[in-house]
This record gives structure tokens, C-alpha cells and sequence, in this order.
């Protein structure tokens, strides 16, 4: 009847689940399951808007239901208590039918963005339901039904199967090709003659279409909760992957007795209309289809088992190569360092200690020093040793008539 979302709904002071739900540790999960129902019925907003305090009871019962309604989360209840479920990051239930608009208008955008924002069963429903007093239109096996479902509001159909289709399995689903967001509920009878509430499906966007389905097979089928693959996004966008396949959980009825089954689907947009086809299938004329559904669900197990197993030699692995990609900078900046100070040691190995040019002057290495005239040439003469002195350079020859111009 909830949908699972971290943090808010966990109640302020923690009550012992047996104790909020009146049962006994060795209560089994029918007992426990009506327990919740008519708690979470009594005590729901939408029949309590001017009680805050039935609000708070409300969080508590479903808080409650989400631990003792999981095996595994029992257990660990039973055996650790509340300290086994905190070390475990449990996610807890949140009731969000009763939205006001502002709300309403946070949630719609969510939604949008692909966050998982899901709503409990309108209380008026399960209310209507239990008494007895809804409209259930036939949906016989191998048709489909077609329709518009008004927000917080539902359509419920009857299913009726005889001894050899119950046999054979029954699969109902519902489509929506506008991609509308809705529940696909299966209704128990109750014993005062109306219909408690026993499974529900949240549609899923699949393709250019959202669904749900049931699968009653004779044979463990699961449901994907995304949320909790959301959640583990939101705290470990790199470790998400190896959350994917946790967020399947058993459905609690794999298979119908013969006779009619009632089942319904509930508006769950928050402000328009929800469009839907829903159709029953017998699993006989479909019967490869069923044995790769089996087949897959297996496998799916397996790998679920591997990825827990892989995720903690990954992580390994990831804090190694961390430790070795940083030794590889610290390497790396030390052998720079290293190469940098031999090759200053290496140039410290010269005669020549600075070098200097001044005017006409050149300081030698060897101290000496020597004039250079304009030609380049050594005053005291060339190589030769021969004086060149009385040559006379191009710039001193006396040009034909060049004296007379400078008188």
C-alpha cells in the first residue's frame, strides 16, 4: 500500500513493529498483513486531514509493516533490532496521496525529471473496496478492456478462471500508450464479503508506453522498485550499477485458484485523467514466453548474487588503482625533480664562469683583454703579424674631384 522513499517517514521515537501493529513475533504474514490493513485504513490522512496526529500514527503503522512485511528485514529486526536495519541504510515508507497543491506541483515536476515520487491507494478506494460497494466490470481471459480513469479514483474488473487456466498460470497487465501514471492493484476477498488490497504494481515507462503487469505462474516473479535504484544514483552515482538488481522483490502471490479474481486500475496522475488498456492472458497459449520469463528470472538471480560479489572485488580494485595513481604522481613529479637537478650539476662543470661584452672590450676567460678595431681586426695586426696599417680602407680613398668639391 506504500511506496518506498528514504527519510522523512521514519517515526521521531521508534516503536517495537509487533507492538504498533498488535501482533505476536510468531504472527505470520497474512495475520500481520490485515493487521496493517486495517490500521493504515484507520488512520490514513485522507480520512484524518484534520488530525496531525493520525498522520504521525499512520507513518508509524506503514514504518512498522515495511520491516515486517520484508523477511529479510524481519530477521534482521528480530535478531539485532532497529541497529541492524540503520547499518543497512533501510529505506523507509511515506504516505504521499494526500498532497496539497504546492506539493502537488513539486511532486508533478519530480516526476518529470525521472525521480520516483509514487502515492499510496486513496483511502475512499480501499474503503469502498472493503465494503464491498465498487462497480467490477468482467474482464474474461484473452480479451482486453479499454478507459479512463480519473485521478485517486479506480476501475475494477473481475477475472474469472477456471481449474485448467489456473493451472496454467494467469498473467493480467495494463498499458498506457499517452504514458500515463497509474496502479495496476489485485483485490483479496475479505472475509465481511468486500476486497482487501494484496498486490499493486506502479507503472513503469517501457518504450514509447508505461506498464504493469502481474504474473501468477507457478513460479517466484519479481518486481523492480525503482526507487531503490534511484536512491543508490543519488548516493553513489558510480556505485549505482551494482544497485540495479536490488530493487527486485519477490511478489507475494504466484499463483490463482480457480474462480474470479478481482483486480483494478487506479489513476495515479496527479492532475489529469489516466488512459489504459488492461488485458487477461491464460499463460497456456503463451507457454515459451512463460518458460524464458522463468529462465530470466533465474538468471537475473544468479547475476543479482554476482554483482554483490563483484561489487567488493571492484571497489578493491578501485582503492588499489587510487593508491597507484597517486604513487604514479608522486612518481612522477620526484623523477622531474631528480633530472632537473642533474642538469643543473652537469652545466656547473665550465671554465667559464660569465661572459660579458662591453663597447669595444671583450673580457677573455683567461683574463686577457684586447682592443678590436672597427674592422675586427687586432690593433698590433693579423695573423700574419705583417702591419696592414698603411693600406688604406675603402672609406679614406681620396675619389677623383671629391677634394675640390670640399673646398
Amino acid at each position: 500500500m506504500g511506496s518506498k522513499i528514504e527519510g522523512p517517514s521514519t517515526p521521531a521515537n521508534r516503536r517495537d513493529p509487533y507492538e504498533v501493529l498488535s501482533v505476536t513475533r510468531d504472527s505470520t504474514d497474512q495475520e500481520i498483513k490485515s493487521a496493517y490493513r486495517k490500521l493504515a485504513l484507520k488512520y490514513h490522512p485522507d480520512k484524518n486531514a484534520s488530525n496531525p496526529e493520525a498522520s504521525e500514527l499512520f507513518k508509524e503503522v506503514a514504518y512498522s509493516y515495511s520491516i515486517l512485511s520484508d523477511p529479510e528485514k524481519r530477521r534482521q529486526y528480530d535478531s539485532a533490532g532497529f541497529e541492524a536495519l540503520d547499518a543497512d541504510n533501510m529505506d523507509m515508507e511515506i504516505d504521499l496521496s494526500n498532497l496539497g497543491t504546492v506539493n502537488t506541483v513539486f511532486a508533478a515536476l519530480f516526476s518529470k525529471l525521472g525521480v520516483p515520487i509514487k502515492t499510496t491507494v486513496s483511502a475512499n478506494v480501499l474503503e469502498e473496496a472493503l465494503n464491498g460497494t465498487v462497480t467490477v466490470r468482467p474482464l474474461p481471459i484473452g480479451t482486453s478492456v479499454s478507459g479512463k480513469v480519473e485521478k485517486q479514483c479506480a476501475h475494477f474488473f473481475g477475472v474469472t478462471i477456471n481449474e485448467q487456466q489456473a493451472q496454467s498460470g494467469i498473467v493480467i497487465r495494463a498499458t498506457s500508450t499517452a504514458q500515463s501514471k497509474f496502479k495496476l492493484l489485485y483485490f483479496e476477498q475479505d472475509a465481511n464479503g468486500g476486497y482487501g488490497l494484496a498486490l499493486q504494481e506502479d507503472s513503469e515507462k517501457t518504450g514509447k508506453v508505461t506498464s504493469a503487469g502481474m504474473y501468477f505462474l507457478h513460479f517466484q516473479v519479481y518486481r523492480m522498485d525503482s526507487t531503490v535504484n534511484a536512491l543508490a544514483m543519488a548516493k553513489d552515482p558510480e556505485g549505482a550499477f551494482f544497485k540495479r538488481l536490488e530493487g527486485l522483490q519477490p511478489c507475494e502471490v504466484s499463483e490463482l485458484k480457480p474462480g474470479t479474481h478481482i483486480f483494478a486500475v487506479y489513476g495515479d496522475n496527479f492532475f489529469k485523467t489516466a488512459s489504459y488498456t488492461i488485458e487477461a492472458v491464460c499463460a497456456k497459449s503463451h507457454e515459451d514466453t512463460t518458460q524464458k520469463l522463468m529462465d530470466t528470472e533465474a538468471q537475473i538471480l544468479r547475476k543479482r548474487n554476482e554483482l554483490r560479489q563483484f561489487e567488493a572485488e571492484y571497489r578493491n580494485a578501485l582503492a588499489r588503482y587510487q593508491e597507484v595513481t597517486d604513487r604514479y604522481t608522486k612518481e612522477k613529479q620526484s623523477v622531474d625533480e631528480l633530472l632537473k637537478q642533474r642538469d643543473s650539476i652537469h652545466s656547473s662543470f665550465t671554465v667559464v664562469k660569465s661572459t660579458t661584452i662591453s663597447g669595444s672590450s671583450s673580457i677573455l676567460g683567461n683574463g686577457s683583454s684586447s682592443k678590436i678595431s672597427g674592422d675586427g681586426s687586432p690593433e698590433d695586426g693579423g695573423s700574419d703579424g705583417k702591419d696592414k696599417s698603411g693600406k688604406k680602407k675603402w672609406f679614406n680613398l681620396n675619389l677623383k674631384g671629391s677634394d675640390k668639391s670640399l673646398i
